[in-house]
């Protein structure tokens, strides 16, 4: 009886464990996805499926459900407006592009970014 207990105890712990570990993962995807969204168009004018599928291909995985209402934001803080392309393959798409603040704050972020990288390298290596 006793050793079904420890049992029980044991597996609560490691799924928490999991749950807790899961749950970090997905904020720290989330805390960068706004930068890597910026780097992208950075290189050049995208629309959204190609957002996410290059996303995908980095093994970030984001759905349209988390995409849109953040390029909605990014374009209402004026750091990326877009233009409507006519497509040879059905309606016209939605290109983003970054505007001239959005470059700047990528800097910024960009500046961020190697700083924190830094920092967790520091603190890893002791």
């Amino acid at each position: 009886m006793q050793g079904t207990k420890v049992m029980h105890i044991f597996v609560l712990s490691k799924r928490k464990i999991t749950m807790n570990v899961d749950n970090v993962k997905s904020q720290m995807r989330k805390g960068m996805l706004e930068y890597c969204i910026m780097l992208l168009l950075h290189k050049e004018p995208a629309y959204a499926s190609d957002i996410i599928q290059k996303l995908k291909e980095a093994q970030l995985i984001v759905v349209e459900g988390t995409l849109y209402p953040l390029l909605t934001r990014l374009k209402n803080d004026d750091l990326l407006s877009y233009e409507w392309v006519e497509s040879t393959q059905g309606p016209p798409r939605k290109y983003y592009k970054l505007t001239e603040k959005g470059e700047a704050f990528l800097g910024e972020l960009e500046i961020s970014w190697k700083e924190l990288n830094e920092t967790v390298n520091h603190i890893a290596s002791r």
